[in-house]
């Protein structure tokens, strides 16, 4: 290798050490171009109908942020209301589980249960995960500012973006060669519409599980069934992950009323994640989105491994994006058109065998 092959292998180094250093700040701003996708397609349609754009900007906006503030007036209060109860309620639950495993001990006394109190066992046990807890208060409260902050940067991101898209998008095609840069365009034009059918199609998922989900936790008289049923349509935009954790919140607060509700919860859950596995998967996201289960998987099982909570969440409009920059670039400008040198033929026949085969002259 030349010197300057050697220059050119430390500059690429260098750059891939600095991507990967501010890679949750290159995840936050591709969370703010997807925000802003969808609210540019939003306003686009208002315009559609008569709004002037300044207006449909402003309405984009103020329906965004009013989600956001839904979201934390409707989600966070009575999970913690019903958090304070759970801590009344698991000692009395733990009694009733230590006076039958008493009067199990008394019916089999061969059973070699230890006599020590559950409840003494378990504050044993707990202490040093306690005494953390304690100790990290001042982590703990640096990452909930840390997440104020980034949810403060995508937001001012997303309004940038929505005002005014066309000089950012011009910024980033002129990075690449001139002759190149509409190839670039339209590649990006490809990724906005895999984007918004993707948001399409998740957005009607989540609309129908909360609304499944509520009516099925309204019948088994669940408390919280508003805020239970936003959480399901909410963690429904993270594919298979998502749901499992969906099920968590509304079996605990069933079990503080009744234990066999919580059993109903999860069964009534796992019907509707099968029901909208083999029926509202097919007819919604096959046409929208072309991503095989498995590679869906593995992708939030690598995202959320090298990125945390906001890799797992970015994780399949990631691989969308990627597989088409993947496919129009590495595929089709490289690889397609990538021809091996042709052999010397003897012959013009010859020639033409080695260059084409449908075009050789007949013998």
């Amino acid at each position: 290798m030349t010197f300057g092959q050697w220059i050119g292998l430390l500059v690429l180094g260098v750059c891939l050490y600095i991507l990967w250093e501010i890679r949750q700040v290159l995840l936050l701003v591709f969370l703010a171009v997807v925000l802003a996708t969808a609210l540019n397609w939003f306003q686009l349609h208002l315009q559609r109908l008569g709004f002037r754009r300044g207006r449909a900007i402003a309405i984009s906006i103020s329906l965004s942020c009013f989600l956001i503030a839904g979201f934390f007036l409707i989600i966070i209060p009575p999970f913690l209301q019903e958090a304070q109860q759970l801590g009344v309620l698991i000692p009395k639950g733990l009694g009733r589980v230590e006076q039958w495993l008493d009067d199990m001990n008394h019916m089999l006394p061969n059973t070699g249960l230890d006599d020590t109190p559950l409840l003494n066992r378990l504050v044993t046990q707990l202490e040093p995960f306690l005494d953390r807890i304690f100790n990290n208060f001042f982590a703990l409260f640096s990452n909930t500012l840390a997440v104020l902050l980034n949810t403060l940067l995508v937001l001012v991101l997303t309004v940038m973006l929505v005002i005014n898209p066309q000089p950012y998008r011009n910024g980033f095609v002129r990075l690449f060669p001139a002759f190149y840069r509409s190839r670039i365009n339209a590649i990006l034009t490809q990724s906005e519409q895999a984007l918004l059918a993707w948001l399409a199609g998740t957005g009607l998922n989540m609309l129908v599980i909360g609304v499944v989900s509520g009516l099925v936790l309204a019948l088994l008289g669940v408390r919280l069934v508003l805020a239970n049923a936003f959480l399901a349509g909410l963690l429904e935009a993270i594919p298979n992950i998502g749901p499992a954790l969906s099920v968590i919140p509304p079996m605990i607060i069933a079990f503080i009323d009744e234990p066999w509700r919580a059993a109903a919860v999860l069964a009534a859950y796992i019907v509707i994640q099968q029901l909208e596995q083999y029926l509202l998967v097919p007819l919604v996201m096959a046409k929208q989105v072309d991503l095989l289960p498995a590679v869906t998987l593995v992708s939030q099982i690598v995202f959320a491994i090298f990125f945390g909570f906001l890799g797992l969440l970015l994780a399949l409009p990631l691989v969308i994006v990627g597989q088409i920059w993947f496919s129009e670039i590495v595929l089709k400008d490289i690889l397609d058109c990538w021809q091996a040198e042709q052999p010397d033929a003897s012959t013009p026949a010859e020639a033409a065998v080695l260059t084409d085969p449908s075009e050789a002259p007949p013998i």
